[in-house]
């Protein structure tokens, strides 16, 4: 029998005001799994994480993280969840040994100072013990931070935009420790803008204006949106975009550096386009699986911004 997953929510919702933030969100987590949260900002990602993690009540729905229910044990949840917010919180004029100090003792941990030096070892930070947290660049407040929602050994870790901010370098070596604390059973939920970061994961939500528009695992998200996807390369690419607009298949085109990603739903229609333009034009073609990015731009072509202005 499989294990119970570690979030399993259902209907989740919250208004603020008239707006509807999140709209009858569900999602279920197994345990051990990297589960990317993607969404443009002002989708809810933040608010569902918060309602997840114990911070926020939802206005409707049900579920259980960890196995506590969402609604009557917010407290227990708390307990056994690492969440790292988008904005490093914090204090800036401790440092780094100081302010993981102060972490472990909100959560009472038994033998702190020995915790605490696993903590700056286990992350890169015990050569910089001493230095106080405001002087630390991105990269080096990222893993402070990662070490803080690690101290009290949480089950499920909960990270909003973990890696804005921070350099291509700082971001590998993120997702390196991700993934080695997944290996040792601990379930992550992260929300990202990055495709590169996302094709890591190993489930994928997409999220839009409050809705969930789609999920399953990372490697079937395109073939579930049943794009089709041809790549143009060559010269004049900015005049075929031009060319390609509103022709027979084509319901997206896409610069990626120096090739044209051009998708449809309808394959038969979309070659025949192509086709066509090959024989004329002196661009290369190819047929190419439709990628997470591709999918993503769908997605959210057809979504409606639930913060747009009513006369827009």
């Amino acid at each position: 029998m499989s294990p119970a997953p570690v979030i399993d929510v259902r209907g989740l919702t919250k208004k603020y005001g008239d707006r509807l933030v999140v709209d009858h969100f569900d999602i279920s987590v197994p345990r051990g799994a990297i589960y990317g949260f993607l969404g443009p900002n002002g989708s809810g990602k933040t608010t569902t994480i918060r309602m997840l993690c114990g911070l926020l009540l939802p206005d409707a729905g049900e579920g259980t993280c960890l196995g506590f229910d969402l609604r009557s044990q917010a407290g227990e949840i708390k307990k056994h969840v690492g969440y790292m917010t988008q904005k490093f919180s914090l204090y800036e004029d401790l440092s780094i040994r100081e302010n993981l100090d102060f972490v472990a003792q909100m959560y009472g941990i038994k033998n702190r100072r020995q915790r605490v030096s696993q903590a700056l070892a286990e992350l890169g930070l015990a050569d910089r013990a001493g230095q106080l947290a405001g002087a630390l660049s991105g990269g080096w407040k990222q893993r402070l931070a990662l070490a803080a929602c690690l101290i009290h050994d949480p089950q499920l870790l909960l990270l909003d935009e973990p890696t804005a901010g921070v350099d291509p370098k700082a971001r590998r070596d993120f997702w390196d420790e991700i993934r080695r604390l997944s290996k040792a059973g601990v379930t992550v939920l992260v929300s990202t803008h990055y495709m590169d970061e996302a094709v890591q994961c190993d489930f994928i939500t997409y999220i839009a204006y409050g809705r969930k528009l789609i999920d399953g695992p990372a490697a079937g998200i395109a073939e579930q949106v049943g794009l089709t996807t041809w790549r143009a390369e060559g010269p004049d690419l900015a005049s075929l975009e031009t060319t390609l607009a509103g022709q027979p298949g084509v319901l997206q085109i896409a610069r990626f550096g120096s090739t044209l990603h051009v998708s449809g739903t309808d394959g038969v229609a979309l070659e025949s386009t192509v086709r066509r333009l090959e024989a004329s034009g002196p661009q290369r073609w190819s047929l190419q699986p439709a990628g997470l990015e591709e999918a993503f731009i769908y997605l959210m072509t057809g979504a409606q911004d639930n913060f747009a202005s009513d006369a827009a």
